[in-house]
């Protein structure tokens, strides 16, 4: 599949989580359509392999090194960005964990990482991002959920919950923006090709898409045009939606 044809040029994008599979697909697609992509996660290694591969195709990028769920580091993440680049058009809060088993058995540090990392570290970043956003009376907010947020999965209870949270989140979220000229979406991707998949195994993954109508597993790039999508103008008038992308999964 071809990537979408949108034109952000002169924008300035921050996707967390960009190091690798969907997060990093993102901001490669964003930087080939013109924006500057502020790539963030822990692994600065990683991070500068997506930085290399923006700069590669002619765009704009740099990589941060960051922990999304402490609130300094997020805040200098972002006043820093818009010192430098003098605004903040687009947020792509992709960055999320899994701490997989049973709720009977989950440890409450199992709990307590996910729900930091995916709804904590989405809500630091959107305050930030929204306060510029908010004075600039223009932005885009895409929160990346899960399907597991919408129908749930066994031995998933933390990671559903942090995913339907970020839906809560942000249908409330949109409802205080919209005025101010800001966006607020969610995307729901299903069963996607990733790294994280890959390690499955065979086996697993061929019932997977017993579970799935369209009987294949997503790509990386069905995900990332959708985030150009709301990130374009086309979708100026689009907020408080959760946008599924999951091969029929939750039709």
């Amino acid at each position: 599949m071809s990537s979408l044809s949108v034109d952000l040029s002169g924008k300035i994008a921050i996707v967390t989580g960009a190091s690798q599979g969907i997060g990093r697909v993102c901001a490669v697609e964003l930087g080939r359509s013109g924006a500057t992509v502020i790539c963030v996660a822990r692994n600065a290694e990683k991070l500068n392999e997506t930085v290399n591969e923006i700069t590669e195709a002619g765009g704009t990028a740099e990589a941060i090194s960051c922990d999304v769920s402490d609130r300094e580091s997020v805040e200098s993440v972002v006043d820093g960005a818009k010192e430098k680049y003098d605004n903040i058009d687009i947020l792509v809060n992709n960055a999320g964990i899994t701490r997989d088993t049973l709720m009977p058995a989950m440890e409450d540090d199992d709990w307590d990482a996910v729900i930091t990392t995916n709804l904590r570290g989405a809500f630091l970043f959107a305050r930030a991002c929204s306060r510029y956003m908010m004075r600039a009376r223009t932005g885009r907010i895409i929160n990346m959920s899960s399907v597991s947020g919408i129908k749930g999965n066994a031995g998933q209870t933390n990671y559903s919950a942090s995913k339907a949270g970020l839906i809560g989140m942000s249908k409330s979220l949109s409802c205080e923006l919209a005025r101010r000229g800001v966006t607020v979406n969610c995307i729901a991707p299903g069963f996607i090709e990733t790294e994280m998949t890959a390690v499955l195994g065979e086996a697993i993954i061929d019932a997977a898409k017993q579970n799935i109508p369209a009987r294949k597993l997503g790509q990386p790039i069905d995900v990332a045009n959708c985030v150009l999508f709301l990130a374009s103008d086309a979708a100026a008038y689009i907020t408080g939606q959760t946008l599924a992308v999951d091969g029929g999964m939750t039709a």
